[in-house]
């Protein structure tokens, strides 16, 4: 898949990250993640013992983040590391791979969950904060390029991983449950081309917003159908008259 090697960029780590975060100030309560080394055709090649612990937050979690959780005040006080000690539980995770790994994800949220832990938490490491933030990848908005259900939406991690034929790890809204399953989906996607090619035709035949010339022959095309270039330039006059 060119556009995920290109996010890459020839980097040999990923760290794959989840967070929890909390319903109204957005701030990190939980952290999931799980490091790998790629070989030099951006496969995996070895994964590392992920790693999963809880962050007080200066706000409230709120309860609809409660109930889809688990993760309660009396958890998070019991628990919980401050938002400067988790960053450090991530570097030291890392190790000296830390400056020179891609981080990958699924969906921007996360990185707000990351940028207001360090507003409400401003001793923290924000060097390090901002170096995951800037080499961020966003899995999800680089697969739904390709792959769309038939409304045109994104699908959810659990339903991608499914579409490709993998089973989730685990129960959802777990922080290292999630990570993993984002792994899943990476290395499925790479080991899937042509699960890959057929989704993308799908969303080419659905797409709505091309020209009606350029859509009939894209249509036609998909349907194994020829289009000359005398005829694509009939339509094209056709359709402008």
């Amino acid at each position: 898949m060119k556009s995920l090697v290109k996010a890459i960029n020839k980097r040999k780590h990923i760290l794959f990250i989840d967070l929890e975060g909390t319903q109204f100030s957005h701030e990190m309560i939980a952290l999931g993640a799980v490091k790998v080394d790629l070989d030099y055709k951006f496969r995996v090649k070895k994964i590392y013992k992920g790693i999963k612990f809880y962050v007080k937050s200066v706000g409230p979690i709120g309860h609809f983040v409660q109930d889809l959780t688990g993760i309660t005040p009396e958890l998070l006080s019991s628990e919980g590391l401050p938002f400067k000690a988790a960053i450090e539980q991530v570097k030291k995770y890392c190790g000296l791979s830390f400056k020179k790994m891609a981080f990958m994800t699924f969906g921007s949220h996360d990185l707000r969950i990351l940028a207001k832990s360090l507003e409400a938490s401003p001793s923290a490491d924000a060097e390090a904060v901002h170096h995951i933030i800037k080499n961020d990848i966003d899995m999800s908005a680089i697969l739904s390029q390709y792959v769309k259900d038939e409304h045109g939406n994104p699908y959810s991690l659990v339903n991608y991983l499914k579409l490709f034929g993998a089973e989730p790890t685990g129960e959802s809204h777990d922080p290292l449950n999630d990570a993993l399953d984002l792994l899943k989906l990476y290395k499925v996607v790479l080991k899937s081309p042509d699960k890959l090619y057929e989704e993308y035709l799908k969303v080419l035949k659905n797409m709505k917003h091309f020209p009606d010339p350029i859509h009939n022959a894209v249509i036609k095309l998909i349907n194994d159908e020829d289009v000359t270039s005398k005829e694509f330039k009939e339509n094209i006059r056709n359709y402008l008259e």
